[in-house]
């Protein structure tokens, strides 16, 4: 029999963040049973979590922008890889300001902690956790995102964006037993929902199937969630649910530090090789940095895990361009925060617009709708243009009400005939500003009501972010319409460059999800779909990879 032999499943090595501190108020050393211990306050950790929250919603870590410039200086990225890196670049200088937040939807509130063996608290972490999530975000310019279940099919905006998800453990964290460790992240529903989970069997277990079932999923993903991505991979698991929380885990670099080679004692480890292999398998899929190119992931993460000899879960899951986390830590010396970097425009290159992307076709959307359409089908699909004038803003509840208008036989709003449709839903508004940060919602969600509306003489020309379905494509060929794609990640910068005005037309009942009716200037677009049956990530499916592929 083999000797008992412990481990982690997931050891972890040493904590090399670099921490500001919050505050040395809330935590002191007491002795008790010939022990000291880590006494912490309840307004530390409330402290602790609303100043996170705040600095996730408005900074990025040095690494992260770091990779963003490294596009822009890459001879071999495309002009639109570039153009998507720079945009980028200038929403998080905007953000940096701490009024605008990065992306408009702020997220779900995700916290995890490790609290060590001789930390005191009165009990109420969770709660104390919970009044932090709370107090950021009804101070900030942040956006209440989370739905109260009233009955099976009735729901309700809670109104500060609570709850949120606390997770704690009872461990001793990098072993220090008077150390409490958190993760704060923000996950936006865009980037939440491409986490996904395969139950596959140990035929995946080989490199040529294994390339070929990742490429086929990674395809999958599309750029509904604003990609360049942070991608991770879990292979194995214990079940399907660590699978997964392993792989969200991995896509905010918590777990970098694991080990990088397996033993018999079965703790997870971090495959060097197959991310290096998987990450240039992403360079060639054509996608790019959401409009074509080589960046569609910044960089990729594979851990492989234990398994149970009849299960083989496959876990796959992004952190986007709004790439939210902090590391914390409370110590008998204070309370820290991960440092992030609140100067991003150092990061800045001295080229202009001009020389990162391919010519620009300005269009006026003052103009009757006829004569939108005459001039977008002159250009191919790719085309960059720029945006000026009146955009009517509608998403998921507004485009149900408006559904159930035409199901009692009344007319396609005057509105969504005569105005392009962005799909998209503002965080609040800050004083002096036009609009609050407001960039592009995920437009799949919407591909159900394309083909109505349209024929009812609505939703012809559409702007939002991530790939479409088939049926919109030929919903545009059948009526000369055209969905066009918008940057997913900088709703700062949109919010103070390109939107001039912002009014509700209709359902203002429905907060950020009612009819609005906003000007914009030089707001940057390309073609998607056009009206003669082109779909820009049709060009992008070709595989690389066949060994293995399904079909």
């Amino acid at each position: 029999m083999p000797e008992f032999d412990y481990t982690d499943l997931l050891p972890m090595g040493p904590d090399e963040t670099e921490y500001r501190l919050v505050t040395a108020e809330g935590v002191r050393k007491v002795e008790a049973a010939g022990r000291t211990f880590l006494e912490v306050d309840p307004e530390a950790l409330r402290l602790l979590t609303e100043t996170a929250i705040h600095d996730i919603s408005h900074y990025l870590r040095p690494t992260h922008l770091a990779q963003l410039r490294k596009i822009i200086d890459d001879p071999e990225s495309s002009g639109n890889d570039r153009f998507v890196a720079l945009d980028l670049l200038k929403n998080a200088s905007i953000s940096a300001g701490g009024v605008l937040p990065m992306c408009q939807d702020t997220g779900t509130a995700i916290v995890m902690g490790k609290r060590g063996r001789h930390v005191l608290t009165d009990g109420a972490d969770a709660e104390h956790i919970s009044r932090g999530v709370y107090d950021a975000y009804t101070k900030l310019n942040l956006r209440y995102s989370q739905m109260a279940p009233l009955t099976m099919w009735d729901e309700k905006n809670t109104g500060n964006n609570l709850p949120a998800q606390i997770e704690l453990y009872a461990e001793d964290p990098h072993g220090h037993p008077d150390e409490y460790k958190l993760l704060f992240m923000a996950k936006g529903g865009g980037s939440a929902n491409k986490s996904f989970l395969y139950q596959e069997t140990k035929a995946v277990l080989n490199e040529g199937r294994m390339l070929g079932f990742l490429e086929e999923k990674i395809r999958s993903l599309g750029t509904a969630a604003c990609p360049p991505y942070h991608l991770a991979v879990v292979v194995g698991g214990t079940s399907a649910e660590f699978a997964l929380k392993t792989a969200k885990y991995a896509s905010a670099r918590y777990l970098d530090s694991i080990p990088t080679e397996g033993s018999l004692s079965g703790h997870g480890f971090r495959d060097l090789e197959l991310e290096k292999k998987v990450f240039e398998l992403t360079q060639k899929l054509g996608i790019g940095a959401q409009f074509g190119g080589k960046y569609f992931c910044h960089d990729v993460r594979v851990i492989r895990l234990p398994r149970h000899g009849a299960s083989c879960p496959v876990a796959i899951a992004v952190s986007c361009s709004a790439d939210r986390q902090a590391l914390a830590k409370i110590t008998p010396e204070g309370v820290f925060l991960e440092k992030l970097e609140t100067d991003p425009a150092r990061f800045l290159p001295e080229t202009t617009d001009e020389h990162l992307s391919d010519d620009v076709v300005s269009i006026d959307l003052n103009r009757p709708m006829s004569e939108i359409l005459a001039e977008l089908t002159r250009y191919p699909v790719k085309t960059r243009l720029s945006l000026t004038g009146p955009l009517v803003v509608a998403r998921d509840i507004a485009h149900a009400k408006i559904a159930e208008l035409l199901d009692a036989g009344e007319e396609m709003p005057q509105y969504l005939k005569d105005h392009a449709v962005y799909y998209a839903g503002p965080a609040k508004t800050p004083e002096g500003y036009a609009s609050g940060s407001f960039g592009p919602t995920t437009a799949g969600r919407m591909d159900s009501y394309v083909e109505r509306f349209q024929a009812a003489g609505g939703s012809l020309i559409m702007l939002a972010k991530g790939n479409r379905s088939k049926q919109v494509t030929q919903a545009c060929q059948k009526y000369g319409g055209f969905y066009l794609g918008s940057i997913g990640g900088p709703a700062a910068r949109l919010a103070q460059d390109c939107i001039r005005k912002v009014e509700v037309l209709e359902y203002a009942e429905l907060g950020m999800e009612a009819v609005w009716k906003i000007e914009v200037e030089d707001f940057p677009a390309f073609i998607v779909v056009d009206d003669k049956g082109g779909d820009f990530f049709q060009d992008t499916g070709s595989p690389i990879i066949t060994i293995g592929r399904r079909a």
